[in-house]
């Protein structure tokens, strides 16, 4: 009996595809088939809506088919459909959460079908899905209109932005979320606008003001999924955005194995599918690059939102957040402070009690202390922290960790407040560069390395360093003021008038003319020479117009004794005064070259391309003289990795020695040399052997009537086939190098 069922079942299911394919093929031939099938429709709906929870299982199936088949042909006839869609709102508005799962799931993928054929709008399905998608009890259903929702949002966003329906589907997220603030069904409001922020289909403010007020939603779970896209959600989508561009494809390989393996149709599929999405790409790349703000930029009142972040979770002492779930908020509250330079000066005195070494997750808050550090923040708040950690973190009794932490973090700290450092304290910490632990004696280093840079003034004579001695001498180099900005400019300007002076000499020596004589308006003149630029000037001239020393130097006498201390303080002040000049000049060049030069689109790639140069070197471990003491950019954050102390200078464990030693290594049950190993490799990734390889691997007795007619040959014909051979290496094999 269960057999016959099933068999009637699959004969109703062809019945209805077949009915179904000749109403696609001619409409209105079939048009009386359609209207009866419509009246089966509209009877079978009022008998299941009188009873949905009761309705017998062949009821339910019948009532599924036909809802298949009217949502298929449903564009053919809209006049006579111009109700459907209503119909499945209704039902599945009122009856998601009793009907059949099989009937619910169809009639989700009805309403988005009718969407798809342009029967109803996306405004219209997303507005149904998403009520019930927030309200229903059933997980897989909630899984359903998820990823309807998300690809319904995809589909209308891909061709343009739908800015209308972006608009009305950020409103209804927008109300969901202010509208109870301690209904966990914020977090769907979340999790939405969070793949379309890292799909880059929401790019403006509107879904950043939806997430602010999430995150001081009073539910902990909605408020750290807020909390979490503002500290990793412009990562995500760089993440989605460089695997999306590594994706590439190379024609040439994909065209070389249809070359050499067997035609089929495949293939030739394969390599127009390849040819389509090279092409995607390559209109892709021509596409002018959209302006993707971070989310932190995109804030409209910052200083407001941090203030209540703090007071709402961090302050309040009712506030029934885990520490986990508090460190994250923080971490969210001090990134802002540091981007934008807020002042919020109650947070610094609520650090002091978390600031030893016996809280948990001590690195992570001194991590965020430092994050909110700026140089607008008042020196007199930041003291009594520094100097705490130093009571607390930074003594002869503490462990190396502990010691190399606190010193870390004071260097955070002081890197972008340099004034809340005393001369007391910075003499008694620099002096832990003699330590024996490394990490402690790295970690005094830069501290010290840093005041040279930043506050030479406070460091004793002996400590200062060269440079910074004579930056001082040469009034070249001193500690700002509170409240003092450095002057902005373009990032590398430097490196281009560095390149652009060294061309410019360059092109004089080929023309034959003194490397530093002449001017940019010379240079720019045409190639024709002019008898004031073969003057070449002599290493030893004068500008001002004194007598030059001509006498020979082997008949002078040699100075006295007691001149040498004279002469080599005379030297010094010489370097001084040169060091002084060449940087007067350097910075007379990059203010010439941003004032009265306009860069060409041929500048602006050049200096593109030094900057990149210039980061490469970084990133390799050259050495600047003038690199700045912040390494970190801006927009990065701060975590509890750059506080403590870096594994390398710790000595490693067993375990963690024999990890590092199989760390980019196969994994392998077997042992097998590095030949077959690479054999393996080059196998998986569809490589063939070379012909040497193939020739050694041969049978022997195959190989054996060749060696035995080697044997016999004459030296004519020995001649004869040596010829050959180089004939057919220098036209590249048999079939030659034609392409």
């Amino acid at each position: 009996m269960g057999k016959r069922k099933v068999a009637a079942l699959e004969k109703i299911d062809a019945d209805f595809a077949s009915l179904q394919y000749k109403i696609r093929r001619d409409p209105k031939s079939y048009k009386d088939d359609f209207l009866k099938q419509w009246e089966q429709y509209e009877s079978q709906r009022e008998i299941f809506l009188m009873s949905p929870t009761t309705a017998a299982a062949d009821s339910v199936e019948s009532f599924h088919n036909m809802i298949d088949l009217i949502a298929h042909v449903a564009d053919c006839y809209p006049q006579e459909t111009r109700s459907f869609p209503d119909d499945l709102k209704a039902i599945l508005t009122q009856h998601h959460a009793t009907i059949h799962p099989e009937l619910r799931e169809k009639v989700v993928g009805s309403l988005v079908l009718l969407r798809r054929k342009e029967v109803i709008d996306s405004a219209s399905v997303l507005t149904t899905l998403f009520p019930i998608l927030v309200s229903s009890p059933s997980k897989s259903l909630r899984e359903l209109l998820f990823s309807k929702i998300l690809s319904d949002m995809r589909n209308s966003n891909s061709k343009a932005i739908n800015h209308p329906l972006n608009r009305t589907i950020q409103t209804v997220l927008y109300n969901l979320v202010t509208a109870d603030r301690s209904s966990p069904r914020a977090i769907w409001a979340i999790k939405l606008t969070r793949e379309l922020w890292k799909r880059q289909m929401w790019t403006d403010s509107k879904p950043v003001d939806v997430m602010k007020e999430a995150c001081l939603a009073d539910n902990e779970k909605v408020a750290i999924g807020a909390v979490r896209f503002f500290l990793g959600g412009d990562k995500e989508r760089e993440e989605l955005e460089d695997e999306s561009s590594d994706d590439e494809v190379d024609l040439g390989k994909v065209r070389h194995q249809i070359g050499i393996n067997k035609k089929s149709k495949k293939q030739k599929e394969a390599y127009k599918k390849a040819v389509s999405k090279v092409k995607r790409g390559e209109r892709k790349k021509s596409k002018p690059h959209p302006l993707n703000f971070s989310a932190l930029h995109l804030l409209h009142d910052p200083q407001d939102f941090a203030e209540q972040l703090f007071s709402k979770h961090l302050q309040n002492t009712k506030a029934k957040l885990s520490l986990d779930s508090k460190i994250l908020v923080l971490q969210l509250v001090t990134r802002l402070i540091g981007l934008h330079k807020l002042t919020v000066v109650p947070l610094y005195s609520w650090f002091i009690k978390f600031l030893t070494p016996r809280q948990q997750s001590v690195t992570s808050f001194l991590a965020s202390l430092a994050q909110g550090t700026h140089n607008l923040v008042p020196p007199d708040v930041l003291e009594p922290l520094i100097q705490k950690i130093a009571n607390e973190f930074v003594s002869e009794a503490s462990a190396s960790e502990v010691a190399a932490a606190g010193l870390n973090a004071i260097r955070e700290i002081c890197a972008r407040q340099p004034l809340a450092m005393t001369d007391t304290l910075l003499q008694d910490l620099v002096q832990y560069r003699k330590s024996k632990d490394k990490g402690v004696m790295m970690a005094a280093k830069g501290l010290l390395s840093l005041y040279r840079e930043v506050g030479a003034e406070l460091l004793k004579k002996r400590d200062r360093g060269k440079e910074a001695t004579m930056g001082l001498k040469a009034s070249l180099q001193q500690q700002r003021k509170f409240g003092e900005e450095e002057a902005g400019g373009i990032e590398g300007l430097d490196l281009l008038a560095k390149w652009k002076e060294e061309e410019r000499r360059r092109k004089r020596l080929e023309k034959g003319l003194s490397a530093t004589a002449g001017s940019d308006e010379e240079d720019e003149k045409d190639d024709g020479f002019q008898s004031s630029d073969w003057e070449v000037d002599s290493d030893g001239s004068s500008s001002s117009g004194e007598w030059i020393n001509v006498s020979d130097s082997e008949d002078e006498e040699p100075a006295p004794k007691k001149h040498k201390k004279k002469e080599q303080s005379g030297d010094k002040e010489e370097e001084d005064e040169e060091g002084r000049e060449e940087r007067e000049a350097e910075l007379e060049r990059m203010s010439k070259l941003a004032t009265t030069t306009i860069l060409t689109p041929a500048d602006l790639a050049k200096l593109q391309e030094l900057r990149t140069a210039a980061s490469v070197e970084r990133a390799m471990g050259v050495r600047k003289k003038a690199q700045g003491s912040g390494a970190l950019h801006a927009d990065d954050g701060l975590t509890a990795e750059n506080i403590e102390a870096p594994a390398r200078l710790r000595k490693l464990t067993k375990e963690e020695k024999v990890a590092l030693a199989k760390e980019g290594k196969p994994e392998r049950e077997e042992h097998k040399s590095t030949q077959a190993i690479r054999r393996s490799k080059k196998a998986a990734e569809g490589k063939s052997t070379s012909n040497r390889e193939k020739q050694r691997n041969k049978n022997f007795l195959m190989t054996l009537g060749k060696a035995k007619s080697k044997q016999k040959r004459s030296l004519v014909e020995a001649r004869k086939v040596l010829r050959g051979h180089v004939e057919r290496s220098s036209r590249g094999g048999r079939r030659g190098n034609w392409g």
